[in-house]
């Protein structure tokens, strides 16, 4: 039976592991050393899977390596892998998404602003008492 103190270090380790599958430049290292090839490794990516329930996701610092982690269940993923290009790839595409993204999230801070703003100022109008 698993302690505590070993379960908490078994949860760390999976939980760093998983997070490395997010750099496609592992992911490289990880094919051209042939881990992706073997039987025992392919069944322990299978198994961490359950890090994609939200009481396991909630802790990951980067999300995207749980994509990564359902592309690695296919073959013809883990051997395009062994590709630098292929690594080079991805890591682009990476980049240009956060790129997207962080555009994107910057515009509608923005506009939640104006839009507070304006709600904080009272209406325009010429209303004189007669």
């Amino acid at each position: 039976m698993e302690t505590e103190e070993q379960a908490r270090t078994r949860f760390q380790s999976e939980l760093e592991f998983i997070q490395c599958l997010a750099n496609p430049n592992y992911l490289n290292f990880l094919a051209q050393r042939g881990f992706l090839r073997e039987r025992p490794f392919i069944n322990y990516l299978k198994y961490l899977l359950y890090w994609k329930e939200p009481e396991y996701a909630k802790f990951l610092k980067y999300p995207h390596c749980l994509h990564m982690l359902e592309l690695l269940q296919y073959e013809h993923f883990r051997k395009e892998l062994v590709n630098a290009q292929c690594a080079k790839f991805i890591d682009e595409q990476q980049l240009l998404h956060w790129q997207h993204y962080s555009r994107k999230r910057t515009r509608l801070q923005q506009a939640l602003a104006e839009q507070q703003q304006q709600a904080q100022q009272p209406p325009h109008g010429n209303a004189t008492a007669k």
